[in-house]
């Protein structure tokens, strides 16, 4: 496992975040505090498999089917989901090694993939309150690894990251993958409510801040960059394009 992102590292970004979104922090610590209460400490040994590992970051977006098309997924080592992702890929017969969720939809997906042995990161945030409350007991809580955007307490971790997609790829960067690929992504979508377009707005920024810590380039951000910052906790969806 590597150095993963640190809360001190984070805080400006996520600070960032909350003001531009109009997020409430407390909100996030009580929903933070309410897992923690539900969960147990994750054992790390159950993403191990991710060391060293090339790890597809597999979103969510309307494009995945297709997208899937050319993929092979023998060429990776291991995949990580974001969201309904994990229902898709299961469409097409393909099992995945970690789902990243906040709970807002597919929730019974997440809890069958923990019966089933396979780890569900599972994020606390303060819009999901009641949603935790509900369906973390359903989980089984030893694959169940409990994330947070506020300060990690407990049982409930912060490896850094914003939507299910980014913190995905930040999951996987901290359990030490050698190499990312992403598919499945769309930083564009017309489809989206203007709220999610600034949330991926963040996604993209925070993958840029990842890239750069890992010295990679993320071929998903090619000809994105020049909109990018390079602080993160300097960045804000209203700027210019």
């Amino acid at each position: 496992m590597r150095s993963s992102v640190s809360f001190p590292a984070w805080e400006p970004i996520y600070e960032a975040i909350c003001s531009d979104l109009g997020f409430d922090r407390s909100a996030d610590e009580t929903a933070r505090d309410v897992a923690g209460e539900l969960a147990q400490p994750f054992d790390h040994s159950r993403l191990s498999h991710l060391d060293g590992a090339t790890v597809a970051v597999v979103g969510a977006a309307p494009s995945l089917s297709t997208d899937l098309a050319g993929f092979d997924p023998t060429a990776v080592d291991a995949i990580v989901a974001a969201s309904t992702a994990a229902d898709v890929l299961a469409d097409h017969g393909i099992e995945v090694d970690l789902m990243v969720t906040d709970l807002d939809k597919n929730v019974d997906t997440a809890r069958r993939l923990t019966h089933g042995e396979t780890p569900v990161a599972a994020h606390a945030h303060g819009d999901n309150i009641p949603t935790l409350r509900e369906w973390l007991p359903e989980f089984d809580s030893e694959w169940t690894l409990v994330t947070t955007q506020a300060e990690p307490r407990g049982p409930v971790e912060n490896f850094g990251g914003f939507t299910d997609g980014d913190r995905a790829a930040f999951i996987a960067d901290a359990f030490g993958a050698a190499d990312l690929e992403f598919l499945g992504w769309a930083f564009d979508d017309p489809s989206v409510d203007p709220l999610k377009a600034r949330k991926l707005r963040w996604a993209e920024q925070l993958l840029y801040w990842l890239e750069r810590r890992r010295g990679e380039r993320f071929g998903l951000l090619d000809g994105r960059r020049d909109s990018l910052a390079e602080d993160p906790s300097m960045f804000s969806t209203n700027k210019p394009k």
